[in-house]
């Protein structure tokens, strides 16, 4: 029997197919447009690295491995930008990719030739023979790691408190003075809310629209569109339910403007612009209790205090929308004293208070 025929593509044009494909997902709401752009500039790195006139069935195991350790030596841009920043002078030391960039251009090599393989472009998939590995999650950033118990509700609690009254004119000594219609705590508050109870993706969270909240049976709902085009319903505990009435009660843009969180402008909030509203409310948290976090971070906060207390695996699973239980491993961060907690409340040893431990009374013979 004669081996099965490939079609013996570049890299280049197995590239340019590949990529065609995923953003055309977005057209079906399979990908978001942010997903399809990182595949997309990932596989145009694999083609400089690899060789764009190089065949694709012709790449081997240890040509892969080059092509990942080249791209972990590569300089991360934002690194030597936050270095420069830091040192006031010249370009810093580099430190190549991070772990969790390391991780993902992986992923996105071995999407593409997972569907080389399946298209007949390789024989085999050469990523089964490579060897390099990114760091496993210690190269995690702290501020992307969950909060512990007394981080998070300082920050909830902030998200509470409104803020500080604008400052007064410049010319009584003061700051700028800041108009009116820029108060927008109401808002952060709910934005704060969402995310450290909830825990939605941040791109989740700026594509909400005011329609995707309704009431069943006096229970608040947040019907959340996530990741390759699937949907879920979440129910929204009363306080942020509340958090959301009054924000509604006070949102601007009016009835033509269909996205949930404004900015002053009556814009749809941007994804760059949630991590400035965690800087605002994180700014009047206690200092003993303020920890920089991301709105990853805390996506990571809901996942690890909501399995630290019990909850169903798979009513978390839903809640973060993940399709697989295993996922929820990369959410569950350790918290400061867990393992003392637990092990001094041992299941095997505990008794209730009063209970007698054994009858002394001898039995009497038989």
């Amino acid at each position: 029997m004669l081996p099965a025929q490939v079609n013996r593509l570049t890299v280049q044009e197995a590239a340019d197919r590949y990529v065609e494909l995923v953003r055309a997902k977005t057209v079906t709401g399979a990908l978001s447009p942010a997903t399809a752009e990182v595949y997309a500039r990932d596989v145009a790195t694999f083609v400089r690295l690899a060789g764009p006139d190089r065949v694709l069935d012709d790449l081997t195991g240890e040509d892969v491995d080059a092509v990942l350790l080249a791209f972990a030596r590569k300089p991360d841009e934002r690194r030597k930008r936050e270095e420069r920043d830091e040192q006031g002078k010249g370009a810093g030391k580099s430190q190549g990719q991070s772990a969790a960039s390391q991780a993902r251009f992986r992923r996105s090599v071995s999407a593409l030739f997972r569907h080389a393989a399946s298209a007949g472009w390789v024989h085999l998939d050469p990523m089964t023979a490579s060897s390099v590995r990114a760091r496993e999650r210690g190269g995690l950033r702290p501020e992307r790691r969950a909060l512990t118990r007394e981080q998070a509700e300082g920050l909830i609690e902030a998200a509470g408190c409104p803020a500080a009254p604008p400052a007064e004119a410049a010319g009584s000594g003061g700051g700028r003075r800041r108009r009116a219609d820029q108060r927008t705590d109401v808002r952060d508050a709910l934005v704060v809310l969402l995310l450290t109870t909830v825990g939605p993706r941040v791109s989740e969270l700026v594509r909400a629209n005011v329609e995707d909240f309704y009431t069943n049976d006096g229970v608040r709902y947040w019907r959340i569109f996530g990741k390759g085009g699937r949907t879920r319903d979440v129910p929204l505990p009363d306080a942020v339910a509340a958090a959301l009435d009054a924000y509604l009660a006070v949102r601007s843009g009016g009835d033509g403007e269909k996205a949930l969180l404004l900015s002053w402008r009556g814009r749809r909030l941007a994804r760059g612009d949630v991590q400035a509203v965690i800087d605002r409310v994180q700014a009047r948290v206690d200092p003993a209790r303020r920890r920089a976090v991301t709105p990853h971070g805390l996506r990571h906060t809901t996942a690890t205090h909501l399995l630290a207390d019990g909850t169903d695996m798979d009513a978390v699973r839903r809640v973060l929308g993940h399709s697989d239980l295993s996922t929820l491993g990369r959410y569950r961060d350790e918290l400061p004293g867990e393992l003392e907690v637990a092990m001094g409340s041992h299941p095997l040893l505990r008794r209730r208070h009063g209970r007698a431990v054994r009858d002394d009374r001898a039995a009497p013979d038989a």
